[in-house]
């Protein structure tokens, strides 16, 4: 229903007080056709193969690039951030080899249905307030969230891809509400990165191939969560004792001397999930696994993954004490357990204590990749 500039700015007020009762700390709007580069620039990343196991992606590239083709419709997009800030930097934590480190997003509990509960009762509001149709996304819906956060005003998408704000840093999660109410949009914030390349410079894995770039296949974000594989070799060593996520090019931007602690208390971290000892997660078993993590996000890449990334930051803590915990998990059910455990053993064991254990434990030829990981040590 067309509104004039007037009863608009009076509805948008009303709507970011809701917003900011309901928990969000920025509301933003933008008309739902405010990014029309979105197809081109999401084709040109999907065709350079950057996506890696993420085949969504491709099969919701159409949707995801144009939220006119996910609902014709949307008049607007009022976007949403809802801080996570954690009280102190994460990035000393790296140092502590014996011990893992979560993303900070991941210490607690799974943003998903918070913030999707929250996103439900400002919209509910909207949809009787204005008789107007609503919908809701966060996060799993194929939106480019980031994208319209920046043509609502919320930010800008810095070097790294994330979303900055000149009032929130760089920890925040952001939330979409389609309607088909059209609203005065906001003003697109500006890039204000200038010459700084921070976050390119502390990449362990040089996932920016350039600036304003992100090749997934390469981030330690991709690798611990959405690759379901073996993690490639090259990357190992540089995941240190990340074993689920990476903050590191969130946590050295400049523009989160504004961030605060969140204040939702739900994204306080856990104590058990702050710097948890190696030896401790290691020895889960799936009850054991799916018990510590019931609510948490790290739930969803399953036990085997998990257990994956931690024989990794095993393999780099450059402790022989953790052999022990490796060796047992040799005769482990998943080949994908039992292949990081023989790379984990042959960063902590001397050449002659792995031959011996070759002996022992050389899996049958149907095991190409457990094998193939035995055939890595002797280069």
């Amino acid at each position: 229903m067309p509104i004039s500039t007037s009863e608009s700015a009076d509805l948008k007020t009303r709507i970011a007080a809701k917003a900011r009762e309901a928990g969000f700390d920025a509301v933003g709007f933008t008309r739902a056709d405010a990014r029309p580069d979105l197809p081109a620039r999401l084709s040109r990343w999907l065709e350079l193969r950057r996506q890696g196991d993420m085949g969504w992606m491709e099969e919701t590239a159409a949707r995801r690039s144009d939220p006119l083709t996910l609902w014709p419709e949307a008049k607007s997009v009022i976007m949403l951030a809802m801080n996570y800030g954690p009280a102190e930097n994460p990035l000393p934590r790296l140092e502590e080899r014996d011990r893992a480190v979560f993303s900070v997003y991941a210490q607690n509990r799974d943003y998903h249905d918070l913030v999707k509960k929250r996103l439900k009762r400002v919209a509910r509001w909207l949809a009787e307030e204005a008789s107007v149709e609503v919908k809701v996304f966060v996060d799993t819906a194929p939106v480019m969230e980031k994208p319209f956060a920046e043509a609502a005003g919320l930010g800008w998408q810095g070097k790294h891809t994330n979303l900055v704000s000149s009032e929130l840093g760089s920890w925040f999660f952001l939330g979409a509400i389609f309607t088909t109410q059209a609203l005065e949009p906001d003003t697109p914030h500006e890039d204000r990165c200038g010459s700084c390349r921070a976050c390119q410079d502390v990449c362990p894995t040089n996932a920016f191939p350039q600036a304003y770039e992100l090749d997934a296949t390469r981030c330690i974000s991709y690798l611990t969560i959405e690759h379901k594989g073996h993690i490639p070799r090259a990357f190992r060593r540089p995941m240190g004792n990340r074993i689920y996520g990476c903050d590191d090019c969130l946590a050295v931007c400049p523009w989160n001397k504004f961030a605060r602690q969140a204040r939702e208390t739900a994204f306080h971290p856990r104590e058990d999930l702050v710097s948890p000892l190696l030896a401790d997660l290691v020895t889960l078993d799936d009850a054991a696994f799916r018990a510590r993590f019931s609510g948490s996000p790290v739930k969803r890449i399953g036990r085997d993954r998990f257990i994956r990334n931690v024989l990794i930051a095993v393999g780099n803590a450059g402790d022989p004490a953790l052999a022990i915990h490796a060796r047992r998990l040799l005769s482990d059910a998943s080949p994908l357990v039992r292949a990081m455990a023989v790379w984990a053993l042959g960063e902590l064991l001397t050449a002659e204590e792995m031959t011996a254990l070759a002996e022992e434990h050389l899996p049958s030829e149907e095991d190409e990749d457990v094998r193939a990981e035995w055939r890595s040590l002797s280069g």
